[in-house]
């Protein structure tokens, strides 16, 4: 191998740890929920938590299939003009959370083909995106998911602790101060008392 080659895979393999790290968070933060609560709208646009994981399933599919003419062999809502507004953001009534998942790990090794098969400056075309974005390479788009996932994340994060008040950064790191060393409670009082000041 050659010294350029090793440093493209060495390139990769660092983007690829990362893409699967905020994956990963991501489905963590769904585990043990019951379905009504995975699919029950947190915000007033609607935000829910297995909405948000069909929206990065479809999303990814585009990035990773479309982009590379190596199209997910699913239809999938969201890309045709009828289809309804937002339909990438919510379970539909049909779908489980089960359906959402297994619909995500499809799309993830979908993704994952195209990711090993092509190297990092393998060309691409995004669609919707305009002319002076393309043409795209493979390290663009992986860049581009990484940021995707992460933004997505801290609404699971957000949405999460809201349900039930689970935190953390990935099982067994939380990457807060235990209970032990912050009483959380006098935290928020200090914190709204502050906010109060600037009323």
């Amino acid at each position: 191998m050659t010294a350029a080659a090793a440093a493209d895979t060495s390139a990769k393999d660092t983007l690829v740890r990362y893409l699967d790290l905020a994956r990963d968070a991501a489905l963590w933060k769904l585990d043990g929920l019951a379905e009504y609560d995975l699919r029950r709208p947190l915000t007033p646009t609607g935000t829910n938590l297995l909405g948000v994981l069909k929206h990065l399933a479809i999303v990814e599919a585009g990035y990773f299939g479309l982009a590379f003419e190596r199209p997910f062999p699913e239809a999938l809502p969201g890309y045709a003009d009828d289809d309804p507004v937002n339909a990438d953001m919510y379970a539909a009534a049909d779908e489980s959370a089960a359906d959402i998942r297994a619909l995500w790990e499809r799309v993830r090794a979908h993704s994952d083909a195209t990711i090993a098969a092509l190297d990092l400056d393998a060309q691409g075309h995004v669609p919707w995106w305009p002319a002076e974005r393309n043409p795209v390479t493979l390290h663009t788009i992986l860049v581009h998911e990484i940021a995707e996932w992460q933004r997505h994340l801290g609404q699971f994060d957000i949405l999460r602790e809201t349900l039930d008040g689970s935190v953390g950064y990935r099982p067994n790191a939380a990457n807060l101060p235990s209970s032990d060393d912050i009483d959380w409670a006098a935290y928020v009082a200090m914190l709204q008392e502050i906010a109060e000041t600037r009323r």
